[in-house]
């Protein structure tokens, strides 16, 4: 027994592949790390300069309701009659302090619309990502176990359309079919009018509004959120749940050929107990990775869903700004994205090295 268990953990932690200590494992998540900051940076720069691109924000919002000596005021008063280069050095600095100034369009705190409308789009995400996870994993084995047969043929080709079909297509179908037609869950918006406006005025909000409905201890409110969050969440899930479920099916089909599951299976053990215990965990491995690759399409992923379902989450703002050029406002929305993207990035590097110290090398 002690023998088939050291055959089950190849390059796991505290393995003699792990020679090295500690040491390699911080500088590889230190250079990990380092990282962030240029890919954080880069992504900022290139929205900076591409939004100026297109023209100034003021005469977009504004050009046909000023005359022009107005319009050239509001443009020195902004700061955008200045040159690139200096508007551009402004805009790192007040990054780094923090400031990601206000809105054109409506002049909100930028600030306060990440905070405002940034649960929304955390709270899709989490519904997209256990989707994907009670989809594309389960799935993913099925198709393994029945390699080359019809249930693996016909998951591999759902796990195709899956991937390949936009997003927002999906979301209207789903809309079509289980709103519209069958009148089953609700076609759009987080929650019903009355239970928005209740959660709102509790004493004490989150922003997510399952969180917030159990808090309330009222079922009726947990109930309406949970049944607003089943299409936009099954319209997002699935586009990662397509890429899981391929995923997960390769890296079992080639576990399931490995010596030590081979000695389990002249053991006598049963094909489900093989594909479960012995060849799921180091299949699931890359998984780990690939999901920390999906946030940023589930971040783009969301701007189509919010929008096609009116879930009013930085998504669907960053729609809207876009519609009218808002230069601070998209600079602020997709400078978060950036960072998040990037630390879970990094969270998922440590959670890789930590599994499989063979990341490191």
């Amino acid at each position: 027994m002690s023998a088939l268990t050291q055959e089950t953990t190849p390059g796991v932690v505290g393995s003699p592949a792990d020679g090295a200590g500690g040491y390699g494992l911080a500088r590889y998540l230190l250079v990990r790390f380092l990282l962030i900051l240029p890919t954080v940076f880069i992504l900022v720069s290139l929205v900076f300069f591409l939004m100026r691109a297109t023209g100034d924000p003021i005469s977009a919002a504004f050009g046909d309701r000023l005359t022009p000596d107005q319009l050239h005021a509001k443009l020195h008063q902004a700061g955008y009659d200045r040159p690139l280069l200096t508007q551009y050095l402004d805009y790192l600095k007040s990054l780094a302090t923090g400031d990601f100034g206000r809105t054109v369009t409506d002049n909100e705190p930028v600030t306060h619309v990440l905070g405002t409308y940034g649960a929304a789009t955390v709270e899709l995400a989490c519904y997209a990502l256990l989707v994907a996870l009670a989809v594309g994993v389960p799935l993913g084995m099925v198709a393994a176990s029945y390699r080359d047969r019809a249930p693996d043929a016909a998951l591999r080709l759902f796990a195709v359309l899956t991937y390949a079909t936009p997003v927002f297509f999906v979301g209207l179908l789903l809309k079509l079919v289980f709103a519209i037609q069958l009148g089953w869950l609700p076609a759009s918006g987080r929650a019903s009018t009355d239970v928005q406006l209740f959660l709102q005025n509790q004493t004490s909000t989150t922003g997510f509004y399952l969180l917030d409905a159990v808090r309330s201890g009222d079922g009726a409110a947990v109930t309406d959120v949970l049944k607003h969050a089943v299409l936009p969440g099954l319209a997002l899930g699935l586009l990662v749940a397509g890429i899981l479920l391929r995923l997960v099916r390769t890296n079992l089909i080639g576990t399931l050929g490995a010596d030590y599951v081979e000695a389990a299976r002249s053991r006598g053990v049963a094909p489900f107990r093989l594909v479960t215990r012995h060849a799921t965990r180091p299949a699931l491995i890359p998984v780990v990775t690939v999901l920390g690759l999906q946030v940023a399409g589930l971040l783009g992923g969301a701007v189509l869903t919010e929008t096609t379902f009116e879930w009013k989450g930085l998504g669907y703002e960053l729609a809207h700004y876009l519609t009218v050029r808002d230069f601070p406002a998209v600079q602020g929305i997709v400078a978060l994205f950036a960072v998040v993207v990037a630390v879970t990035n990094f969270l998922v590097d440590v959670v890789a090295a930590l599994i499989d110290p063979r990341v490191r090398n």
